[in-house]
This record gives C-alpha cells, sequence and structure tokens, in this order.
C-alpha cells in the first residue's frame, strides 16, 4: 500500500514539514510517486520512519540516525549504548539541578527566613520535603492553626532553630535507645518520649493537643516524608514509625482531657 504525506503525518503524530525535511536530508524519501507527482510511501518506508522515531526519541541526531540506518556495519548496540551512558549523565545532572532548585524553594516554601547556608548549618539532615511541604500548605492554608504554625515557624531566629534542632536531636537518641533495647511501645519509657514530642510541638510551634499529636503520629506510618522530619532515614530503624505512633496513642489514654493543653 501506499500513502500520502498527509496520512503518514497523520499515524506518525508529525508534521508535514518535518517529513519534507527528513526528505531534504536524504534520510527518509518516498519510495513512489502519484501520478500527479505527489510524494506516496510504502509499508517499507513506515518501518523505517518508526527506527528514526525512536532514535529521535531517544536524542539521536539525524546523521547519526542516517549512519546507524545505512551503514550495513554500523552496530546499533554500540550507539545505544553509548546513548545510554549519555541519558544516564544527563539524568544525573538535572537531577542535581532540581535539587538545587527545591532547596531555594524549599526556603520560600517553609517560611523560615534563613538562607541557605544557615538552613544547612542548622537542619543539617532533616530537611523540608518539598512535595510534602508543598501538599501540607495547599491542605491547610486556609487553617487559622496552620497559619500559626507557620507565623510561628517564620519568626524563629537561628538561634532559636539551634535549640529547635539540638532538642529534636538529643530526643531521637533517646527514642532510638528505648526502640533498640526493646522498651514496650505503651510503656512509661516510651509514652513519656511520646509526651515530649507533643510537649516539642506546643513549644515550638502550636497548640498540641492528644488527639491532634494522635493525627501526627499515623502520618509517621502512611507518609515516609513526614516521618523523616521527626527522624532523619539515616536514623530510622524498620518499625520504628509505628512503634512511635503506638507510643503517642498509648500516652493519649493515660493522659486526662484536661492534660491535653
Amino acid at each position: 500500500m501506499s500513502y500520502s504525506v498527509g496520512q503518514v503525518s497523520g499515524f506518525a503524530g508529525i508534521t508535514v514539514r518535518t517529513l519534507h525535511h527528513y526528505d531534504k536530508a536524504g534520510l527518509l524519501s518516498p519510495s513512489d510517486r502519484s501520478p500527479a507527482g505527489y510524494r506516496l510511501y510504502s509499508d517499507a518506508d513506515l518501518s523505517r520512519l518508526q527506527q528514526i522515531l525512536f532514535y529521535r526519541e531517544l536524542g539521536f541526531p539525524l546523521d547519526e540516525i542516517a549512519t546507524i540506518l545505512e551503514d550495513p556495519q554500523a552496530n546499533a548496540l554500540d550507539h545505544l549504548r553509548a546513548r545510554h551512558r549519555l541519558l544516564n549523565d544527563q539524568i544525573s545532572k538535572l537531577q542535581r539541578l532540581v535539587e538545587v532548585a527545591e532547596q531555594a524553594m524549599e526556603v520560600q516554601q517553609t517560611g523560615v527566613e534563613l538562607s541557605p547556608e544557615e538552613r544547612f548549618e542548622v537542619f543539617g539532615e532533616v530537611t523540608f520535603d518539598l512535595t510534602y511541604a508543598t501538599q501540607a500548605h495547599l491542605k491547610w492554608q486556609h487553617r487559622e492553626s496552620y497559619r500559626r504554625s507557620m507565623a510561628r515557624a517564620a519568626g524563629h531566629s537561628k538561634e532559636d532553630w539551634a535549640k529547635i534542632m539540638a532538642e529534636a536531636a538529643d530526643w531521637r537518641l533517646r527514642l532510638t535507645a528505648a526502640f533498640d533495647a526493646g522498651e514496650p511501645a505503651d510503656g512509661e519509657r516510651a509514652m513519656d518520649l511520646a509526651e515530649e514530642h507533643r510537649q516539642h510541638i506546643a513549644r515550638w510551634f502550636t497548640p498540641c493537643p492528644t488527639d491532634v499529636h494522635g493525627r501526627i503520629a499515623d502520618g509517621f506510618v502512611t507518609d515516609p516524608r513526614a516521618f523523616a522530619l521527626a527522624v532523619p532515614p539515616t536514623e530510622q530503624r524498620p518499625g520504628l514509625a509505628p512503634y512511635l505512633r503506638t507510643a503517642v496513642h498509648a500516652n493519649a489514654v493515660r493522659r486526662s482531657p484536661a492534660d491535653n493543653a
């Protein structure tokens, strides 16, 4: 069968201008012409076009594609391996750029008025995941409690944040020690640590009654990004997030409603 330029353009999802360019470059010339002189593509031409588009999708330049298709001695696998290495290099570079962009965006998103250097010095490994912070902002931005919390975070000085992070680091050390020692999650030691965490949130960010604290702890289990804000990945252990959640809920049970401020 033969196909017109317009038909092939529709099949392949490319423009007629692109097909004309391939023809002019000698990469893909129609095998036939209609009695009126219009270009007509054969099934073999379409098969060649599929190969061209495949290599183009991988980023090969047209001259290299021509070499692969025209030279019977050309080793397509070698070309693909070289392209694979190049794409991986590009992915690595782009990922680094994404991380730099995210770091810059995090400063704006979290409302913490620190320079990037100060944030690195203060926070270290404990960082705000961009997607998590963005989703939280979109979900809670209209709640007064969320706005108060963000306002308090924005108002903290570098010295405040240093105290916050020191408190959190000490708490994490004792939490992991209790977990590693096999202390029961609903035991006094674990519940005391859960209460410390609740008071830490209330002291530095927002009032945290036990029901709110329970929802926060539930998030530690369902969303690793949330737990990473409390315990950095390098300090985590399998089962630590559920352990903390159990301790938080056990602490809520042992406290009276009057103590939930």
